[in-house]
Formats: structure tokens, C-alpha cells, sequence
């Protein structure tokens, strides 16, 4: 007998993937805002002694919703008629939820799974599980009770269709009204120059010179170039001891020397979730999102494509329709990721003391080409409904637990993916197809990547090596600081070729995986256009950098001249009107 499907329904951000968690012992993301679940989560897990199927499921409002996520959700409730409902509600929300919660639990079994009691309690909100229960005729469970799934596990036995009562006399909800705090963030010139102040001390702290993330940066460096690349050298064998000095220590270290500045860009990304002020952000930078075409649910999905732009991809399922979905999606690639950190900074480090005005400069970029994008792309002016998530002080457990597991991937992705792509390279780029050890330029690699040498040389970089690690970047951004590292020792080429190979980076199509989850989304023909398109665009871009990098800025203002004098002379040609005929009357303006 197959396992019995609990599904995981109710509003949005009412706590259904903490509940999935704590039921499965998963990892789902959770967060502060609205629209973390956009997919369906499936887990087994063993509550009193059976096994069932726990399904978490995106939030709604109601069946009859057009969102794309509430399309999921109504789906797959009518797929699975016979599975067990666990409506899943803010006690501070009840009285919202309860219409969604008769109308999904019509001929079902189900359990009302109470969330954020404690909260509600501390702001004046009271309610009696046991005379809720007794009203509606079901199970009614608290998830932060103690025993959590041997509680479950007897409601389960109990559970049934609902009838609807009054239960307003057994509830005392919390006082409505906006907080002084909301008041505060909820208008435009506080909110928004809040953020922008806050944003910039993140990178100010991660990036620059003294700081956190470059004193631990430069610790690990050290780790990894003196202290263990001093026991390198000792080694006999020139094969293995380049090996082990270029192959894996110089490319393992190039790239796990960043992990400092990416676990603190994602902590503070942890934190602006976690305490609800992004909410409010969307809410305020709605107006500017909607002249490009996008809303400001959009700014969950590009604030994450600071972190991964695959995860990104996948949070756009939160928007309202797959032209908005397509829109957003176009434009994340631009959002420079957590993987382009390690090549930004390996550039700006090679001709600046001090790379933090370099690297936010190309974050900032990023972020007005990904909004150019979508303006050129614009259609209809979207409509926008989202709940404000609660202001709270972020929880030092939840905080520290999404943070250790973002570093945790991160390591693992280093330790695996990015150490056999650095191997690999190592070993073609160090023997011939005679297997003989020699130089990179008589190499396998040599012999199979030479004719690339072309792609980049009208940027100042004619070697083949600047080309392989360019593209090496298509597996995995990280691949690019490591092959730069392993092949260069640093980036050999001039400052106006580093800009140029930074803007590639910064335009080009996103990893393998993010392009797979783009095909999830939009199908693979689609999906593999958008990464043509990005990659050549991105060479372009590169192409023009170092041209005006490299003086075309003057030839490019000389002929602005005349251009300017030549639109200006039309637009005046264009204000004089006359009729049309025989016999002309007096120009006039």
C-alpha cells in the first residue's frame, strides 16, 4: 500500500514550508515574504510509526485565483482528491483564512495546523484550540507545541470535513492597524534611502580593503599559496607537484579564498528577509517596475539573483502571468551572482589596491542593464497584489541556519564540480597527446581550444587560454577565477582588457544550471536562444569596453556632436506646420 499524500495548504507565508521542515527534517526555503514556495515539495517522513508523503504546496487566496503558483496549488488539490489536508493558518490571519479553508476542505479530510501562536499571543491575540475544534468538527493542532508529530499523528486519525460555525466569541484577534516602525517604512523617503544606505554598507563591509571580508579573504589566500603551496614545492615529481600546486591548490584556492564575501552577502540577504523589510521595498518600488513592464514582486526574484540566479529563475514562478515570468527571467542574467564574485574580484584586484569602488561599480551596471532589458521588453502595465510580511527582529537560529546552508553548497559545489572542471584542465593543458609532460602551448588544450584565441583578441587578449577559461564559465562562474589562476598566476592582460573580460562576465549567458532551470520555466528552445543571444551580446559589450576604454571614448563623443546637432535641427525642422495643397498658406508655429 502506497503512502498516504498530507498536502500542505493555506495562504501565503503562513509558515507551511517551516511546517514541512520540521515534519520531514527538509531543507525547503523559508522566508519572511511572500511567494517563497513557487513548485511543488515532496518529501517522505514517518509520523506515528507511518510513512506519508508531505507535500508543501504554493501559497493562495482562493481557487478561482490566475496567479501562476495558485495554478500549481489548484491543480494539484484536484489531482489528488484523496490525500489529507493540513490547512496550514496564522493565528493572527484566522479570520482571513477561513473562507480559503472550507472551500479547499469540501469533501476532504482534513486538520487545521494553527502557526506564529507565540507572536500573536505576545500582541494581545487569544484563542482556545479545543473549542475551535469542537466548533468546526476537526482536528486542530498548534505546529509550536511540543510533540509536534505525535500530536499530528492523532489528529490524523481524527481528521474530517469541516462545518462552518461562528467562532468569533472562542477568538480575540491581535489590534489592527500599522505599527509606528510600518508607518515609517512604508514611505517612500524613508524606505528606499534606508535600503540604498543599507546595501551600500553590506558591500562597504564585504569588500572593501581591511574590512571582513578581505581580512579573511587574505587569510585563506595565505592558506592556501603560502602555507600549503610551501609543501607543494617540496614535491619531487614536477608532474605531480604542478598538479597539486596549480591544478588544485592554485584553482581550489583561487576560488574558495571568496567564500568569506559570498557568506556575508548572504547573510545580510538572509537578514533583509528574514526581517521583512524587502516586503516593503516591493511595495515602494512598485511604480518604477511597472514602467518597465514587471511589478514589484520582481524585487524578491532580482535581490535573490544576487545570491543564484537558478534559485532566481525559480522564484519568478511567483509572478502573475508567463509574459511577466519571461521578462524577469531575461533580465536576471544581468544580476551579477554570488559565482561572478570570485572572477570580479580577481580582475579589479590585479590593477586596484582597492577593488570596491571596481566591484560595485559592475553590480550597479548589472542591476540598470537588467532594468533596460526589461524596459525594452515592456507589455502591459501589470497588475500587483502582495501581503506585506510582518516586521520582526530576524531569529539568530533561522538566520544561522540558512546561512550554514548556503556555505555548505557552496563547498560541496567547489569540492566537486569546480575540482574535476580544475583537474581536467590541468591534465590536458599539461600533456600532450602523447601524454608527455610539457608546456600549456603544446598541450591537448593548446591543440583543441587554439582556434578561440580569435574571440577575445579585438579586446586585447589574443591567447586561447582567456578564451577557455571564458567559456568555462557556461559550467560554472566560479570555473573562470580558477582556470585565471591556474593558467596566469593572475590576469596577464592590460587594464582596459580586464574591464572589457569583466563586462563579459557580467552579460553573458548564466551557468548550465541556471539555464536549465530557465528551460523548466520557458522550454528548451527558448532557453537556449535567451543564452545565445546573452553570449554574443556579451562579447559585443566586450568588444566596445575596450575601445572606449582604450580612447574610442574621444571618437565616440566627436561623433555624438554632430548627431546631437543633426536631431536638434529636425526636432525645430518638425515644430514648423503648414497645409498641405495648392496653395500654401503662411508658415506659422
Amino acid at each position: 500500500m502506497g503512502n498516504v499524500s498530507l498536502l500542505l495548504v493555506g495562504n501565503p507565508n503562513a509558515g507551511k514550508s517551516t511546517l514541512f521542515n520540521a515534519l520531514t527534517g527538509g531543507h525547503a526555503k523559508v522566508g519572511n515574504w511572500h511567494g517563497v514556495t513557487v513548485g511543488v515539495l515532496e518529501r517522505d517522513a514517518a509520523i506515528g510509526g507511518r510513512k506519508y508523503t508531505v507535500c508543501d504546496l504554493p501559497g493562495i487566496y482562493a481557487l478561482d485565483s490566475m496567479s501562476m503558483e495558485e495554478k500549481i496549488t489548484r491543480d494539484y488539490l484536484v489531482a489528488h482528491g484523496d490525500a489529507v489536508l493540513l490547512f496550514v493558518a496564522e493565528c493572527a490571519e484566522l479570520k482571513r483564512a477561513l473562507p480559503l479553508f472550507f472551500s479547499v476542505a469540501k469533501g476532504r479530510k482534513c486538520v487545521l495546523v494553527l502557526t506564529k501562536r507565540k507572536r500573536f499571543v505576545r500582541e494581545g491575540g487569544s484563542l482556545d484550540e479545543g473549542a475551535l475544534s469542537a466548533r468546526l468538527g476537526v482536528p486542530v493542532i498548534d505546529s509550536e507545541g511540543r510533540g509536534l508529530k505525535e500530536w499530528l499523528s492523532s489528529a490524523l486519525k481524527e481528521a474530517g470535513e469541516p462545518v462552518r460555525a461562528e467562532i468569533w466569541d472562542i477568538y480575540t484577534p491581535v489590534k489592527e492597524g500599522l505599527t509606528r516602525a510600518d508607518k515609517a517604512l512604508l514611505n517612500g523617503f524613508v524606505c528606499v534611502p534606508l535600503f540604498l544606505v543599507l546595501l551600500l554598507a553590506v558591500f562597504f563591509v564585504t569588500f572593501a580593503p581591511g574590512l571582513p571580508g578581505d581580512l579573511f579573504k587574505t587569510k585563506i589566500e595565505y592558506f592556501f599559496s603560502d602555507f600549503l603551496g610551501g609543501y607543494a614545492e617540496k614535491i619531487p615529481s614536477a608532474a605531480v607537484r604542478s598538479l597539486v600546486r596549480d591544478g588544485i591548490l592554485g584553482g581550489l584556492g583561487s576560488v574558495l579564498c571568496f567564500l568569506p564575501q559570498i557568506a556575508l552577502l548572504y547573510f545580510f540577504l538572509i537578514l533583509f528577509e528574514e526581517s521583512g523589510l524587502l516586503s516593503r521595498l516591493a511595495y515602494l518600488t512598485d511604480g518604477l517596475f511597472s514602467r518597465v513592464g514587471l511589478n514589484g514582486r520582481a524585487v524578491f526574484s532580482l535581490l535573490m539573483g544576487f545570491g543564484c540566479t537558478a534559485a532566481a529563475v525559480l522564484t519568478t514562478r511567483g509572478l502573475d502571468d508567463k509574459k511577466m515570468q519571461r521578462r524577469a527571467i531575461l533580465c536576471l542574467p544581468y544580476i551579477p551572482c554570488s559565482a561572478k564574485l570570485p572572477v570580479f574580484l580577481t580582475l579589479a584586484s590585479s590593477f586596484f589596491e582597492n577593488p570596491f569602488p571596481a566591484v560595485v561599480g559592475l553590480y550597479v551596471a548589472g542591476v540598470l542593464l537588467s532594468l533596460c532589458v526589461a524596459r525594452l521588453m515592456r507589455g502591459k502595465r501589470p497588475l500587483f497584489l502582495m501581503e506585506l510580511a510582518p516586521l520582526q527582529v530576524p531569529r539568530p537560529f533561522f538566520v544561522l541556519k540558512g546561512l550554514l546552508f548556503q556555505i555548505k553548497q557552496f563547498i560541496i559545489k567547489t569540492a566537486t564540480v569546480i575540482l574535476a572542471f580544475l583537474m581536467l584542465s590541468w591534465l590536458l593543458s599539461s600533456f600532450d597527446f602523447s601524454f608527455r609532460f610539457c608546456e600549456a602551448d603544446g598541450s591537448m588544450l593548446a591543440a583543441i581550444c587554439g582556434g578561440l584565441k580569435w574571440l577575445f583578441a579585438p579586446a586585447g587578449m589574443g591567447d586561447w587560454r582567456i578564451a577557455y577559461a571564458a567559456l568555462s564559465g557556461l559550467v560554472a562562474k566560479e570555473n573562470v577565477a580558477g582556470a585565471i589562476e591556474m593558467f596566469f598566476g593572475h590576469f596577464p592582460f592590460g587594464a582596459a582588457s580586464a574591464a572589457a573580460f569583466s563586462v563579459f562576465i557580467l552579460t553573458c549567458s548564466p551557468c548550465v544550471s541556471a539555464v536549465a532551470a530557465t528551460a523548466r520555466e520557458v522550454g528548451w528552445k527558448r532557453a537556449l536562444l535567451y543564452a545565445l543571444v546573452q553570449t554574443v551580446s556579451a562579447l559585443l559589450f566586450c568588444y566596445l569596453t575596450y575601445f572606449l576604454m582604450r580612447g574610442g571614448i574621444v571618437y565616440a563623443l566627436l561623433l555624438a556632436i554632430p548627431v546631437a546637432a543633426l536631431l536638434l535641427a529636425r526636432s525645430a525642422f518638425e515644430r514648423i506646420h503648414r497645409t498641405r495643397g495648392r496653395h500654401p498658406q503662411k508658415i506659422h508655429r
